[in-house]
């Protein structure tokens, strides 16, 4: 079927491994996306971002170095700014603070931004004791992510992320 759309005959073969099968999966419009609208907790985040930057708080972005990390940073970063938010952000060392939101990231994001509110980027599904310490030192923290979780979600003030459970957002791979 993607070679009949005019995929290219090797292209087809590699987004039909990937278990892609209409031509229109491979649209990249704006309006060929799904709408963020179905993805569980969207709009309690919404508020709480909204909420935190009438009330002027401090936020701390911490972020993932690969690619969808770096992109989930600088979006999140230029759209909070856009609506007024003071927020800053962190991209940690993997190999001296581990992966996802651990103790020591919230440490270093305490000693270096003093953060009222942490949102995670591309991690922190699996960061159960990186928020626990976050809210043992009164920081909130926003979750999002799109990785899948362990047996114990955070206790985040909020998760947005396709895999968790009782999601009902179609698109599982979203970054």
């Amino acid at each position: 079927m993607l070679r009949q759309g005019g995929v290219h005959p090797v292209l087809a073969r590699i987004y039909a491994a990937r278990g892609l099968l209409d031509v229109r999966e491979l649209a990249s419009e704006l309006t060929a996306l799904v709408p963020p609208g179905g993805l569980k907790h969207i709009d309690a985040a919404a508020v709480f971002l909204a909420d935190a930057i009438a009330a002027n708080k401090n936020m701390t972005i911490v972020a993932d170095y690969d690619c969808d990390g770096a992109t989930a940073c600088a979006t999140a970063l230029r759209g909070l700014r856009a609506m007024g938010a003071r927020v800053d952000y962190i991209v940690p060392d993997r190999v001296v603070h581990g992966y996802g939101l651990t103790p020591e990231i919230v440490e270093l994001a305490v000693r270096e931004k003093n953060p009222d509110v942490i949102i995670t980027v591309d991690n922190g599904i699996a960061s159960v004791e990186g928020v626990q310490e976050a809210n043992r030192r009164g920081i909130e923290v926003v979750v999002t992510d799109h990785h899948l979780p362990g047996d114990a979600l955070p206790p985040a003030r909020v998760i947005v992320n396709p895999n968790q459970p009782d999601c009902g957002f179609p698109s599982k791979h979203l970054a």
